[in-house]
């Protein structure tokens, strides 16, 4: 029977993804923005400081990983893959180790009255009480002078260390500087929970919150297709890659 002996299968498994392609697939590999990629054939699979995770499956981890899951290939063949192309070609490219330096997080200025970001908010569907929560916690707010919607990410003490603002009447979508999607914009259960829900963008949390029990009382809104004629799915305004049709809130018949 082959075998590996397993301080070759570790030596293997220290192979990042990102330096294992700049090395042996280049021609596999697309720059995405900053220091992310993507590769030619998963634009989902997403790479960045030599790690990757392919979105769409919730997968990711080393190169070794990526030959086994991703590309299909038995362990030991992956495991010889590797190896046998650093004993051809030792690998051309490592990510150097940058020095972590504290982000410093610059929020726009806030305009004097949240006004067009509440008749925005309220025009997507979003419960009104919602609005009022967030703006008084200091999670949302109006940008001056360009009138952004503000959707401020805190750590546990209340601080701001994330912000994302999005255009009113505009494509317009961007983080501030100094931004840490460690603590991306969220909104705490009134009590203890184990569940915790993620969403693709903070309106589509508020979408969620304003559908949910303790922000209207009782099932009074639910989904409805914009456009029940639209044949074709639309882009994603938010990630740019997922298809599908525009949905708004609406009260439901009492």
């Amino acid at each position: 029977m082959p075998y590996i002996p397993p301080e070759v299968v570790e030596k293997a498994r220290e192979m990042d993804l990102l330096t294992y392609l700049k090395s042996y697939e280049p021609q596999e590999l697309v720059h995405f923005g900053g220091n992310t990629y993507c590769t030619r054939e998963h634009d989902s699979l997403k790479i960045s400081n030599g790690k990757w995770c392919w979105f769409s499956r919730g997968i990711g981890y080393s190169a070794l990983d990526y030959l086994i899951k991703v590309k299909k290939m038995p362990f030991m063949q992956a495991v010889e893959t590797i190896m046998g192309n650093v004993a051809v070609s030792p690998p051309t490219y490592f990510p150097a180790p940058k020095e972590q330096k504290p982000k410093v997080l610059l929020l726009p200025k806030a305009n004097r009255c949240a006004t067009h970001v509440v008749e925005y908010l309220r025009g997507r569907g979003i419960d009104y009480d919602l609005i009022d929560f967030c703006i008084s916690t200091e999670r949302l707010y109006e940008s001056y002078p360009y009138h952004n919607v503000v959707f401020v990410g805190q750590d546990r003490s209340g601080k701001p260390r994330y912000a994302n603002l999005r255009g009113i009447g505009s494509d317009f979508i961007g983080d501030a500087n100094g931004s840490d999607k460690h603590y991306s914009f969220g909104i705490p259960a009134a009590n203890e929970s184990g569940t915790l829900n993620l969403f693709e963008s903070a309106v589509d949390l508020l979408s969620y919150g304003t559908m949910a029990d303790n922000f209207y009382g009782t099932g009074a809104y639910s989904l409805r297709r914009i456009d029940p004629q639209q044949t074709e799915k639309d882009t994603c305004t938010y990630c740019n890659q997922r298809k599908g049709y525009d949905y708004e809130i609406i009260p439901k018949n009492r």
